[in-house]
């Protein structure tokens, strides 16, 4: 017994929006417990959408559309369904009545083509729409086959599948069981090295554990099924503590947290301050960390020094260093890290600088060259090269700044906590 996301509209297949209907009720099915294998998204085209519908009415027990049931000619999807199944049209008094309503409330008034709206196959229940004028249907076609229709826009589909779709299916049966995630976070280690070392816990069969991997993060995703999230959790609890002893200092944390939320929380409980010093991510390390509430208590600015004056006027950065080892190099990353930690005044200085490319490698110095620096207490300073390769610049920039944090992390966690006052 398995749901399939039929989601409609050419724009999807352009790459003119992002499919996040679908997205979203993946994870509503995952918490219904509702088993889901396939996605399909198809342009406005009758043919085409009955090709689909084929297909998933042969392998799936629940159907779920999104998209194409507005009033213009392209939306599609609520006839052809009818269509495909053989089963009239029907006018609904109510949907039009309820159409009607919205759009007097919005100074407007109800045109010959929303009517089209009110149309649904006989048999067919209606799925309100609170916010917008599209319904959907609810249809028990068979037996073993259920339809349910949403429009394409997020705010409505979400607001119908929660008030009238989710408790529909759990009168019908669904949702008897759950499953829950639980998604720990790498960063240092590959996947390819990662999924080595963990091989034998893809064979389990629940809870199952897969990876994942996006901008140079790895991701173990254990997924459990049962009939309660305690009873879940309690399936996942061992396997978790078992991946967490493997990756080691690896694993960074989980479900919903960053290397930023991470490293700030280690700032806070080390009492401690960080200031940051960029060059090719342009702001983007400083960012990361403001994106985190509460991160003004631990992070008191940066400066982005782009142009090597800037490195020599506000960071203290030698001309001797950027004439002799290039703008590039460990040294003039210590001598930033150095800089800023001095001229903001706080424990930690962080740096980086690189070259994001797609233009200014050499064969010395290749796109993707990035050297981080890292001052601390007691004037330590030490430095970090990688070669990130010429993967495009963002790719550069994004896992510059990652790595940045992540071996500030890593510091964070071989440094002494400090002494708690014995007041």
């Amino acid at each position: 017994m398995s749901a399939e996301i039929i989601s409609v509209g050419t724009e999807l297949l352009l790459g003119n929006i992002l499919n996040s209907n679908a997205q979203f009720l993946a994870q509503e099915l995952a918490e219904l417990g509702i088993p889901h294998y396939y996605q399909t998204v198809v342009g406005d085209n009758v043919d085409r959408l009955k090709q689909a519908i084929s297909i998933a009415s042969d392998r799936a027990q629940i159907l779920i559309f999104t998209g194409g049931l507005g009033p213009t000619p392209d939306d599609l999807t609520t006839e052809t369904i009818a269509s495909f199944f053989d089963t009239p049209l029907v006018e609904r008094a109510e949907i039009v009545a309820d159409i009607q309503q919205k759009f007097a409330e919005r100074g407007r008034e109800m045109t010959d083509n929303n009517r089209k709206q009110a149309l649904i196959p006989q048999g067919a229940e209606i799925l309100p729409n609170p916010v917008g004028s599209a319904p959907g249907m609810i249809w028990n076609v068979r037996p073993q086959l259920t339809i349910l229709t949403f429009p394409g826009v997020p705010v409505e589909m979400r607001e119908m599948w929660q008030q009238t779709a989710v408790p529909f299916l759990k009168t019908q049966g669904w949702g008897q069981e759950i499953i829950v995630s639980r998604l720990l976070k790498f960063w240092g280690i590959s996947e390819s090295s990662l999924s080595e070392k963990v091989a034998d816990f893809f064979e389990l069969d629940n809870p199952t554990v897969a990876p994942y991997a996006n901008f140079g993060e790895v991701k173990l995703r254990i997924s459990a099924k049962a009939a309660s999230p305690k009873a879940a959790h309690q399936i996942i609890e061992p396997v978790e503590q078992q991946l967490l002893q493997i990756g080691g200092l690896d694993c960074y944390g989980s479900d919903d947290e960053s290397l930023a939320s991470v490293v700030g929380d280690l700032l806070k409980i080390t009492q401690t301050t960080l200031s940051v010093a960029e060059s090719c991510t342009g702001g983007g390390l400083g960012q990361m960390l403001t994106s985190v509430s509460g991160s003004s208590s631990y992070f008191w600015g940066g400066i982005i020094s782009y142009d090597n004056s800037v490195k020599e006027n506000l960071l203290g950065v030698a001309p001797k260093a950027l004439s002799e080892f290039g703008a590039v190099s460990s040294q003039v990353a210590e001598q930033m890290a150095v800089g800023v930690r001095s001229r903001l005044n706080t424990t930690w200085g962080l740096s980086i600088t690189g070259i994001a490319g797609p233009d200014g490698g050499s064969e010395t110095k290749p796109v993707g060259l990035v050297y981080i620096g890292l001052a601390g207490p007691e004037n330590e300073v030490t430095s970090f090269a990688y070669h990130f390769g010429a993967r495009g610049r963002e790719w550069v920039r994004q896992v510059s700044a990652c790595t940045a944090l992540d071996q500030l992390r890593r510091k964070l966690l071989t440094e002494p906590l400090p002494k708690e006052d014995p007041a």
